[in-house]
């Protein structure tokens, strides 16, 4: 099914969202689970910090690392043809400064080649989500139920 369709980038999601369409996202933390959801037509594809819980078995999403975020990130990364890849932010990788925010945000993106980053919090992270995406890094926020 993919095959026939386009890669879904930012633009494309924004304006989806701007437009009312509904977009469907789903987690995977690998390669074989991010293929299937991208050849079914997935519109986007998190990589989400859940992996703490599904793959490494903590019972909080606290101690997955940014390391770990990008090593996920790449293997969802060598699957995906089109769908719109998002990696979360793990806790601490951008609450400590501004700046280190940006410094992680780029990272995750320039290491995985994902589309864009995700972080959770709402009008006390504007500030940081501002800055990520004047630093050129597309960036999402969930600001609904924390930790999702």
């Amino acid at each position: 099914m993919s095959k026939t369709l386009k890669k879904v980038t930012v633009p494309a999601f924004r304006e989806a969202a701007a437009e009312g369409r509904r977009l469907t996202m789903l987690t995977a933390y690998d390669c074989l689970w991010a293929g299937i959801f991208d050849e079914a037509g997935v519109d986007s594809i998190l990589v989400g910090d859940s992996l703490a819980m599904v793959v490494q078995g903590h019972t909080t999403t606290l101690p997955v690392t940014v390391g770990e975020m990008i090593y996920h990130g790449r293997a969802v990364m060598r699957a995906v043809k089109r769908a719109l890849v998002v990696v979360d932010m793990p806790f601490m990788s951008y609450q400590v400064s501004v700046s280190e925010a940006i410094r992680n945000a780029g990272r995750i993106i320039k290491q995985t080649g994902a589309d864009a980053v995700k972080l959770e919090g709402g009008a006390i992270q504007a500030e940081t989500i501002r800055a990520i995406g004047r630093a050129d890094v597309p960036v999402m926020a969930h600001i609904g139920m924390r930790p999702q």
